[in-house]
């Protein structure tokens, strides 16, 4: 039986390499997969969806007023469709992935975060959060070793952001996954977070490097 799936993480979980592994492992049984991504996520190029360790596949561009029920009923058929950056969804397009479960009978796989910098739910992760049939947490860890579950936001200098538009488009120069008492401790104080570059693969977190703000 179909059914609606919503992996969630802080970010640099590997959400998006589990997606392409998902998406390879149908297309190694001969069967086909339909990748939906968000317009707005183009750091990539448009409708490309890579992973931080290298893979990448081209996906089926979406804008927040498209019928994604329409997109996956028009074409041929898939055997799956799997959904990038899920947290951009609307909630009138979780719905209409409801209905691709129940009325097409094709599973959907919705990867995405849960919350945004200020720890408040995105409206797609919301309704995923409400409606989806399976919830499966892709954890990751914090500097410190504890689970990270929450984002924080910087600026170009490091300097904590706690406020400002909800989406904003960024990587590891601009987002760091720390857990909800080093959230509270880095947002409640005067440090600036420096990024250090990768050593990790896509499911570890990064190791910060504070300095005091001057």
């Amino acid at each position: 039986m179909a059914k609606l799936y919503f992996y969630y993480s802080a970010m640099n979980a590997g959400k998006t390499t589990t997606l392409l592994q998902s998406a390879y492992n149908y297309h190694e049984r001969s069967m086909t997969t339909l990748i939906l991504t968000p317009r707005i996520n183009d750091r990539d190029g448009e409708g490309v969806v890579a992973s931080r360790i290298g893979l990448a596949a081209q996906g089926h561009v979406f804008d927040p007023a498209d019928d994604l029920f329409a997109v996956v009923a028009a074409g041929a058929r898939p055997h799956c469709v799997l959904v990038d950056e899920a947290q951009f969804l609307t909630k009138a397009q979780v719905w209409q992935l409801t209905d691709v479960v129940d009325r097409l009978g094709i599973p959907v796989l919705a990867y995405g975060l849960r919350t945004d910098f200020r720890g408040e739910l995105f409206e797609g992760s919301q309704y995923l959060l409400a409606w989806a049939d399976s919830l499966v947490e892709i954890k990751t860890i914090c500097h410190t070793g504890r689970k990270a579950t929450m984002v924080v936001r910087t600026d170009a200098d490091g300097t904590p952001v706690t406020g400002g538009p909800q989406i904003e488009i960024g990587g590891d120069e601009r987002y760091i996954s720390v857990s909800r008492s080093e959230y509270k401790r880095i947002t409640g104080g005067t440090e600036r977070v420096h990024i250090a570059p990768s050593t990790t693969d896509d499911h570890l977190g990064h190791q910060p490097d504070r300095t005091p703000n001057a």
